[in-house]
């Protein structure tokens, strides 16, 4: 999905069309094995969603929390080498 039309469909003002493209793209996205479809959707579907609803914007900012603390944790137990 191209990022102006991702931006354009997150700040529409019909409430109704940015739910149904979010629950559209999640669902798509669980059949993210199949060719064309992908597991990208499922991110993308979640973000629409937590424009309008608290919950799934709360559980949107604790997986950024726990992810980001993931990367971290990981950054520092395998430092890069540092070349000569």
């Amino acid at each position: 999905m191209p990022k102006q039309l991702f931006l354009k469909l997150k700040n529409h003002p019909s409430k109704w069309l940015r739910v149904s493209a979010g629950v559209l793209l999640i669902f798509m996205g669980l059949l993210g094995f199949l060719p064309v479809l992908g597991f990208w959707m499922i991110p993308l579907g979640v973000i629409l969603l937590s424009v309008d609803f608290h919950w799934m914007r709360r559980l949107r900012r604790r997986t950024e929390v726990w992810w980001g603390n993931l990367r971290k944790r990981k950054a520092k137990r395998h430092p890069p080498a540092k070349h000569p």
